[in-house]
């Protein structure tokens, strides 16, 4: 078969697995199909080359985000509400540090990192703001035809050009250093060139314009008075993408989201294409165009990295096709859309909150099935009557969590073929929800060639007796006993831990508590057994008081052991307690606890 059709019927398969394209009105696997048509030649190249690149497609976790902002009536104090709470990885030093900016025509609070200049997520005097990740394709893999007696020259247009080679000397410990060289097209870095075939590959990423300065923007965001000029501080915010939220005094709340975005006049992007130049890029989109909503009249808006671009938006080819499983976001306007209204102790407890959508959905699925042996039966019951909290001294909530993984390996062995399995890694778990809740014929398989129904409730029982003895053998024979935070924890490590001594080592080890939650609940536990990202920074901003405002962060304000500061938030942060976070001088320096004075040396 031609590898490029073979190609495309495999992409199909992906494609029909895979819900995060499955899902989408807006696309269907023929319009990548006739994509496929378009850059046959790119797809052919490509094709060839997968054998060399066995590791071409890998799994990898959405880690997320999540923030929101409700309006004044929906808040107790009638004024506008921010809340903000990004999801990365758990690290020691932390990635995100409290600050507090003064200076002329400076007044501004909140965290950032320690290389980019000013605060991503915060408050002035006028509006508070936030971000999560947004997705935004602004990357294209181009395949070129090389010479083939000349591996550096490719082909563009009707001739050959010569690609730009940097010589790149790395410094080896006891050893000679090794030059290298980095071979560059006109679209970008060449990442691959298989020495069997003349073909090469390289990126063109959008964010690495010349120019574009992408964090730069958070210097105006942070000077911005109104929800028009912090909307106009968007439009230079040249990152991959990210969805930035608005709160204002005024009452004005927000959303738009950023991110350069190449405009592409004839692809999608979702495929690579022949750098030939053919498929060139026709300029970028004007950041304000990107999707974006203002005081919307439910009073509140949420983003958790789920899809949130309109049936009818006219740029699709200039923002993303993968997005997160919606569950953290279907959480947050489950309690936001309720008419509660809502004070700092509600945005405090819903940006913790453990509840399982997931399991909601799943475990009602056992309630028909009838079991014969009684352990199991007691499994099913004791979900049966759980409330779907993934809470850390939860018996439950350990059996579900141990439940729900083995689904995960389970459903794809029944619905995917190996290769498929291969390639994509895993499915999202809303795949996995719907293929539960409409098992097709995939499923027969399960018990010789029943109905569907019946081989679904077969896995069902075959898995759910998997996580009851694997539940004993982690916790014991008496469920009574069992508690999910006997095996879910968070144990952050420094960076430099594996590089040190013994000694060295003791003194930067730094926390381990038990954690609940778990990659789907607003509360972002992700990475298994240990917590390895979620939220360690969080903010909750009350406009009508900026003194009232309140967040944490983890472990500590310090990357010094031998500070007081170095993991002093950790356990707060590990029992999700929040800190007053002040913003009047009056307040601040009545809570210092140490000043440093820092003056030249002409005054000292």
């Amino acid at each position: 078969m031609d590898p490029a059709i073979e190609g495309e019927a495999l992409f199909d398969d992906i494609l029909y697995f895979y819900n995060a394209y499955r899902r989408s009105v807006r696309f269907q696997p023929e319009d990548l199909s006739a994509d496929f048509r378009t850059s046959r030649e790119a797809f052919e190249r490509l094709a060839s080359a997968l054998p060399a690149q066995p590791d071409v497609v890998e799994k990898r976790e959405i880690i997320g985000s999540n923030n929101w902002v409700t309006d004044g009536s929906l808040s107790r104090s009638g004024y506008p509400v921010m809340a903000n709470d990004p999801h990365r990885t758990l690290a020691v030093p932390s990635l995100r540090y409290w600050t507090h900016l003064v200076a002329p025509g400076w007044n501004v609070i909140g965290g950032g990192e320690p290389e980019i200049p000013g605060i991503s997520i915060g408050h002035n005097e006028h509006g508070a703001w936030g971000l999560t990740v947004f997705q935004t394709d602004g990357e294209d893999l181009y395949v070129y035809e090389t010479h083939p007696d000349d591996p550096r020259r490719y082909r563009y247009g009707n001739g050959w050009e010569e690609m730009t080679a940097i010589a790149d000397t790395i410094h080896v410990k006891d050893s000679a250093p090794v030059v290298v060289e980095h071979l560059y097209t006109r679209h970008g870095p060449v990442v691959y060139q298989n020495p069997e075939r003349p073909v090469a590959y390289a990126v063109r990423a959008a964010w690495s314009e010349i120019g574009g300065a992408p964090y730069l923007a958070s210097l105006r965001m942070n000077q911005a008075r109104t929800w028009e000029e912090f909307r106009e501080a968007c439009r230079y915010s040249h990152i991959p993408g990210e969805n930035m939220i608005w709160a204002g005094r005024d009452g004005t709340i927000g959303w738009q989201a950023v991110g350069i975005a190449p405009v592409r006049p004839n692809w999608s992007g979702l495929v690579p294409v022949p750098g030939d130049g053919r498929y060139e890029w026709d300029g970028y989109l004007d950041i304000l165009e990107k999707p974006h909503e203002v005081n919307p009249p439910r009073g509140w808006i949420a983003t958790a990295n789920n899809e949130l671009v309109p049936d009818d938006y006219p740029h699709r080819d200039a923002v993303g096709w993968e997005w997160s499983d919606p569950f953290r976001a279907h959480r947050a306007a489950e309690v936001l859309g309720s008419g509660q209204v809502f004070g700092l102790a509600d945005h405090m407890q819903l940006q913790t909150d453990v509840l399982s959508i997931p399991a909601r959905t799943l475990v009602p699925l056992l309630r028909p099935l009838r079991l014969t042996d009684p352990p199991l039966e007691a499994a099913r019951s004791m979900l049966l009557k759980w409330d779907h909290q993934l809470h850390a001294d939860s018996g439950p909530a350990a059996l579900y969590v141990l439940w729900e993984r083995i689904l995960q390996r389970a459903v794809p062995e029944a619905v995917a073929s190996p290769q498929t399995r291969e390639l994509l890694g895993g499915l999202a778990l809303s795949a996995i929800i719907d293929h539960l809740t409409y098992p097709g014929p995939e499923f027969a398989g399960q018990c010789g060639g029943c109905n569907p129904l019946e081989g679904r409730d077969a896995l069902l029982i075959s898995t759910l007796a998997a996580a009851m003895e694997e539940a004993k053998d982690r916790m014991g024979d008496d469920p009574e006993a069992w508690r999910y935070g006997d095996f879910k924890h968070a144990d952050i490590d420094h960076a430099l831990l594996s590089t040190v001594t013994p000694e060295s080592a003791e003194r930067l080890d730094c926390c381990d508590l038990p954690r609940g939650g778990n990659s789907y609940t607003l509360n972002n536990t992700s990475g298994g057994d240990n917590q390895r990202a979620g939220a360690t920074f969080r903010i909750i901003v009350d406009t009508g008081d900026w003194d009232a405002s309140v967040g944490m962060n983890a472990p500590g304000q310090s990357g010094d052991p031998d500070s007081p500061f170095y993991d002093n938030l950790f356990e707060h942060w590990a029992r999700d307690q929040f800190f007053p976070v002040y913003f009047s001088r009056e307040l601040v320096e009545a809570a210092a606890v140490e000043r440093t004075e820092l003056l030249p040396e002409d005054r000292r």
